[in-house]
């Protein structure tokens, strides 16, 4: 039996800081500092800025995995009671997790899980490992086809694919192998630099990337071999594919079977479509580019985990309008560009940021078509914190 200890965790502020007072010029005109003064009377409690804590029961567990733990703290879980599962879908409030036995219930986060102070939107995302306390029974309500219950426990996570949204964290999926990022080469547009803030992300969350240059039925493949020639380079396996009359669909296939796999990229780019030819009878939504705009609609609302019949996970997720890396150090950016290793060790300052510097090794190499010119100019919209839409 795993040993038990008590933890304090911190929740979210449930108030915000006051607002300015009105008419504070006016008051300090009538009285001056006088109306500063607190009265002895009253009692000052601890509101605004200061945090919420909690004592909760925890599982002690190895220093290795919290560390790598999403989100810190986890209260402990009554394994008598709760059920182990996994997340296929979140729609709102409710996340629809599969337990072992292959029952589906439709789950609430525990409250006390909402209330933790996390960077995340959301607690639950699809993908995550979690422990589920059915309702009653289990069984479905009257008129429902579909039993209820309460999520109690998130796992500990790995293969993170996360991006910045609204100066918080979106966790998009987890505990996934693998990430194809699917891009149009016509009908939206192809951009080489959303391509490399998709690689950066990859690496940033421990996920193998699979880069899949869709729709081309519609190019000449001769025309885009420079830019499958530059990422194969970096070793980044590249897929040419067409839903439209099967190119590469079984080198696709070959490469899903026996993975849990993320597709990611722009609405519009074909994702769901790939999955259709992929496992027919998914029947998965699809809808036309816009004309007007050349931008995908959105059709897929909500990321879904899906089993294929040949072996593996897939998640198709929705189409992705903005995407800035989440909690990424300038400093850290150059990681991200495995051609730059060779070279930053030769500039002239130890701090190189490799923009404005006159001994800077990464330009010199630039400038000699050693490093892409496309890489690079991706790499100083990555420091200066941009995001590509």
């Amino acid at each position: 039996m795993a040993k038990k200890k008590k933890v304090r965790v911190d929740l979210r502020k449930n108030r915000s800081k006051p607002p300015r007072p009105r008419q504070w010029t006016r008051d300090f005109q009538d009285h001056g500092f006088a109306g500063e003064v607190t009265p002895g009377q009253e009692r000052v409690r601890a509101k605004g800025e200061l945090s919420r804590r909690r004592t909760i029961i925890q599982e002690e567990t190895d220093t290795a995995e919290v560390e790598g733990r999403e989100p810190a703290e986890m209260p402990a879980v009554d394994v008598s009671t709760c059920l182990p599962g996994r997340v296929l879908c979140v729609h709102g409030l409710y996340s629809i997790v599969q337990t072992e036995d292959g029952r589906c219930f439709r789950c609430v986060v525990r409250r006390l899980l909402r209330t933790l102070a996390t960077q995340e939107r959301n607690i639950v995302t699809t993908g995550d490992r979690v422990w589920v306390r059915p309702s009653g029974t289990g069984v479905a309500p009257v008129g429902d086809s579909m039993p209820e219950g309460w999520i109690e426990r998130i796992e500990p996570r790995h293969g993170l694919l996360t991006r910045a949204s609204r100066g918080r964290q979106q966790v998009i999926v987890a505990n996934v192998d693998q990430v194809v990022f699917v891009v149009s080469l016509v009908e939206p547009e192809l951009k080489p630099h959303l391509i490399d803030r998709y690689l950066a992300s990859a690496e940033q969350g421990g996920i193998q990337p699979v880069l899949c240059l869709n729709k081309a039925d519609l190019i000449e493949p001769a025309h885009y071999q420079p830019l499958i020639g530059l990422y194969s380079q970096l070793g980044v396996p590249v897929l040419l594919t067409s839903a439209t009359d099967g190119t590469g669909i079984d080198r696709l296939r070959q490469r899903l079977r026996g993975r849990a796999t993320v597709f990611s990229g722009q609405s519009g780019v074909g994702k769901s479509s790939l999955l259709n030819a992929i496992q027919p009878g998914l029947d998965l939504r699809v809808r036309e580019v816009s004309e007007a705009t050349q931008k995908g609609k959105h059709t897929t609302t909500a990321a879904e985990l899906i089993h294929l019949d040949f072996g593996g996970w897939v998640v198709d997720t929705p189409g992705i309008r903005q995407f800035q890396l989440w909690d990424l150090l300038p400093e850290e950016i150059e990681g991200f560009f495995p051609e730059f290793r060779p070279f930053v060790p030769l500039c002239g300052y130890p701090d190189c940021t490799h923009t404005h510097e006159d001994r800077c090794a990464i330009k010199r190499a630039v400038a000699r078509r050693q490093i892409s010119q496309s890489r690079y100019t991706s790499y100083l919209g990555m420091f200066a914190g941009e995001s590509v839409s």
